[in-house]
C-alpha cells in the first residue's frame, strides 16, 4: 500500500469516527463507483434513542399522486455499530426496514438502483419522479430514490455529499455549501479512493420535505442563466445527441418567464429557480415534468428547439407557477406530507387546476398566443374533459386519486383548469372587472405563504370570506357538488360560444388508425395504407394507393414498434414548424414486383373537424366585450 492510500485509509476511519456526534442526517452518494447500474449510498446517522428504529423510504411523494414505491430499488441494506459490527435488520416491506440495538447505530450502507431502465416488479414510476444512473453520462437525482429517514425524525437537517467526477455539474435549485472540493476529501477506503478527477458537491436542508422537493442532475455541464426580476433562473440540460442546448431553451422560455413575473406582481417568492431538462433519445410511451418550490424537472424525448417550443413553453409556464401553489398556498396535507401513509387534499382543483389555467391565461395576456389560440387551448380541454366522469364532485376525485379515482386524476388539467377560467370570469363580474383569480391567490398566499398551512375543509370558507358569497354556491355546486360546469352560460358572458361539428384548419401527419393498418414485410413489420378515402386533404395530394408500405417520412426510416409514438410526434414537430415539402417513401406493387415510390405534396394546412370548440361570437354586445377584456388582457 503506497503513502497516499495509508493517507486516504487514515482519512476515511477519521470521518467514520468523528462526525457521527453531529446532529444532521449525513449522507454521501459515491457517483464515481457504479456496479451493476446500482451506485453506493452511505449514512451517519443523527443520534437515535431508541433500542429500535424504523427506516423508510418513500411509498410516495407530493405531485405524483401516484404510489411509488421507491425501496424496491435499495439492495445491500445494512446497519454497523461504532466497532464495524453487523446490527440486526428485518426487511418490512419494500419501503421499510426495522433496525434492531438502534441506539448502538453509527453507520447505514445500501446500494440505489435506478427507475429508468429497472426490471423490478411494481408500480412504474412517472419519470420527472424517477431515478437514472448512465455510468459516465447523466445521473437524475430525485430524493426520494435515494434516501431515508428515520420515523419521528422527519425534521432534522440533513447534509447531503456527491461524490462526483471533475467534468460533471450538478444541477439544482438547491444552495450548495461546498461545490467541487478535493482538498482533504475524506472517503469511505472500501468504496472509493481519493483521485485527482474526484470532487466533493456538500448541500444542506432543514428537513427530509424539503431534501425530496429538490432534485438534482448530474452530468456533462450545459446551462445558461436568466434573470427574471429578483430570481436567478438556471436553465440545465441533457440531451444525448446535442439536439438541444440550455441557452436555446432559455431563450425559448424567457418571454414567458418575464410575463409571469409581471403577471406576479413584478416581485417572486423565490431568490433562485431550477429548470432541469433530461431528453431522451429512447422511445418513450409518456413524459412530462414534476414541480418542486424552487426547480422543477422536465423528461421529454429529445427533438430540436424547432420542434417543441412551444410545448416548452406551456410545461414551464404550468410548472414555474407552482411557486404560487403548493409553495406559498397549501393544507396540512401538503405541508407536512406523510410519505408513506399520505392523506390527500381535497382541493387539486387548486394545485393544479388554478396552475394549469394560469399557465395559458398568462400567456394570452401578454401577447405569447393569440385570443383565437387561446380559446382553442381552451376547447381543447372541453374536449378532452369529455373523456372523464363529468359528474364526480372534483373534490372526491381529489381526495381518491391515490386509489378509487385514479384514473380520472388527467382532468386535473382539464376541467381543473376550467374550473379555473369559470371562477376567473365569476369573479370578474361580480366585482366589476376589478378582481379574479390572480388576486384571490395573491391574498392566499399573503395570509398563508410558505410556512402556514391552511385546514383543508375550511379553504372554500376562507375564499368566500374574501370574495363573493355567490362564491360560495360556486363551490358547492361545480367543485364539490357534481354538478357539471355550464360551459354556454359561463363563456356566453365573455361573448363565446361552444360550438358542435366545427371544422379548422391545421397541419396534419396524414396517416391515422382509420387509413393504415399493421402488416408484414419481409418478416418485419409495417405500416400500410389500407382505406386512400379516408386521408385527409393532403394525404388525397400525396396520391397514396391501397397497400402502401409506408418505409419512410421526410425522409426518416419509419420503424413500427413501442417507438412509434416518439417518431410521430417527431415529424408533427417538424410539419410544424416551417416544412414546405411533405414526402413520403413508399413500397408499391409494381407489375408483381415491390418498388420504391416517392411520393410529395406541398405541406398545407387541411381542414379538419372539431367535435366541440369555442369561437368569439360575431357581435358580442358592450357588456361581454368589457368583461371579455377584463378577463384575457392584462
Amino acid at each position: 500500500m503506497n503513502r497516499k492510500s495509508l493517507m486516504v485509509l487514515f482519512l476515511g476511519l477519521m470521518i467514520t469516527a468523528s462526525v457521527w456526534a453531529a446532529k444532521p442526517y449525513k449522507y454521501t452518494v459515491y457517483l464515481t463507483k457504479v456496479e451493476n447500474d446500482k451506485v453506493f449510498v452511505e449514512l451517519t446517522p443523527p443520534k437515535i434513542k431508541k433500542n429500535e428504529i424504523v427506516f423508510y423510504l418513500p411509498k410516495i411523494i407530493p405531485g405524483t399522486y401516484a404510489i411509488a414505491d421507491y425501496g424496491r430499488m435499495v439492495s445491500a441494506f445494512k446497519a454497523y455499530d461504532k466497532k464495524g459490527n453487523v446490527l440486526s435488520v428485518e426487511r418490512v416491506d419494500d419501503n421499510t426496514w426495522k433496525i434492531s440495538n438502534a441506539k448502538k447505530l453509527r453507520k447505514i450502507t445500501y446500494q440505489v438502483e435506478d427507475t429508468y431502465d429497472t426490471v423490478l416488479e411494481g408500480p412504474d414510476i412517472f419519470q420527472p419522479a424517477g431515478t437514472n444512473i448512465e455510468e459516465g453520462k447523466n445521473y437524475i437525482i430525485n430524493p426520494s430514490g435515494f434516501f431515508g429517514y428515520f420515523e419521528g425524525m422527519k425534521k432534522e437537517e440533513f447534509e447531503i455529499n456527491f461524490v462526483r467526477d471533475r467534468s460533471f455539474y450538478g444541477a439544482t435549485g438547491l444552495k450548495a455549501e461546498k461545490i467541487g472540493l478535493q482538498k482533504n476529501l475524506k472517503l469511505n477506503p472500501e468504496i472509493a479512493t481519493a483521485t485527482e478527477s474526484a470532487v466533493l458537491d456538500r448541500f444542506s436542508v432543514k428537513d427530509y420535505d424539503q431534501l425530496v422537493d429538490s432534485p438534482l442532475m448530474y452530468s456533462k455541464l450545459d446551462t445558461a442563466i436568466v434573470k427574471v426580476a429578483n430570481t436567478e433562473v438556471l436553465v440545465a440540460s441533457y440531451s444525448p445527441n446535442n439536439k438541444v442546448t440550455s441557452k436555446e431553451i432559455a431563450a425559448s422560455i424567457k418571454e414567458v418567464l418575464a410575463a409571469q413575473t409581471d403577471f406576479l406582481g413584478g416581485k417572486l417568492p423565490v431568490d433562485k429557480y431550477a429548470f432541469i431538462f433530461y431528453f431522451t433519445d429512447q422511445p418513450v410511451t409518456s413524459y412530462g415534468a414534476l414541480e418542486h418550490s424552487y426547480s422543477s424537472f422536465y423528461y421529454m424525448p429529445e427533438q430540436t428547439i424547432e420542434q417543441m417550443s412551444q410545448q416548452l413553453r406551456d410545461f414551464a409556464a404550468h410548472e414555474f407557477f407552482h411557486i404560487v401553489t403548493p409553495l406559498n398556498i397549501h393544507s396540512e396535507e401538503i405541508g407536512s406530507f406523510d410519505f408513506n401513509d399520505p392523506k390527500m387534499s381535497r382541493h387539486l382543483w387548486m394545485y393544479e387546476g388554478m396552475t394549469e389555467y394560469f399557465a395559458g391565461s398568462v400567456q394570452v395576456k401578454y401577447g405569447l398566443v393569440s385570443p383565437e389560440e387561446y380559446l382553442g387551448m381552451l376547447g381543447e380541454k372541453i374536449l378532452t374533459a369529455t373523456r372523464f366522469k363529468d359528474e364526480l364532485p372534483f373534490t372526491e376525485l381529489s381526495l381518491g386519486a391515490l386509489n378509487e379515482y385514479a384514473d380520472q386524476y388527467y382532468n386535473v388539467y382539464q376541467k381543473g383548469a376550467l374550473i379555473g377560467a369559470a371562477l376567473d370570469i365569476k369573479l370578474r363580474k361580480l366585482s366589476n372587472g376589478s378582481y379574479g383569480v390572480q388576486n384571490m391567490m395573491a391574498d392566499l398566499s399573503k395570509k398563508y405563504g410558505k410556512d402556514k398551512s391552511f385546514q383543508d375543509d375550511q379553504l372554500f370558507e376562507e375564499i368566500v370570506a374574501m370574495t363573493y358569497p355567490e362564491i360560495d354556491e360556486f363551490f358547492k355546486t361545480y367543485v364539490a357538488g357534481n354538478t357539471p360546469l355550464p360551459y354556454d352560460e359561463i363563456f356566453g358572458q365573455v361573448g363565446v360560444e361552444l360550438t358542435k361539428d366545427a371544422t379548422t384548419l391545421q397541419h396534419t401527419i396524414v396517416i391515422s388508425g382509420e387509413n393504415v393498418a399493421v402488416t408484414m414485410h419481409e418478416n418485419k413489420r409495417y405500416l400500410a395504407v389500407g382505406d386512400v378515402t379516408k386521408m385527409d386533404a393532403l394525404g388525397q395530394a400525396l396520391k397514396f394507393q391501397n397497400g402502401d408500405i409506408l418505409v419512410k417520412m421526410n425522409g426518416d426510416e419509419i420503424n413500427f414498434g413501442p417507438e412509434i409514438n416518439s417518431f410521430l410526434n417527431n415529424q408533427f414537430g417538424k410539419i410544424s414548424t416551417g416544412l414546405e415539402t411533405m414526402t413520403f417513401t413508399v413500397l408499391r406493387d409494381i407489375d408483381g414486383e415491390k418498388k420504391e415510390v416517392k411520393l410529395s405534396a406541398p405541406n398545407v394546412k387541411v381542414e379538419v373537424p372539431l367535435p366541440l370548440s369555442l369561437r368569439f361570437v360575431d357581435n358580442p354586445n358592450a357588456e361581454q366585450l368589457s368583461l371579455r377584456k377584463l378577463w384575457i388582457e392584462k
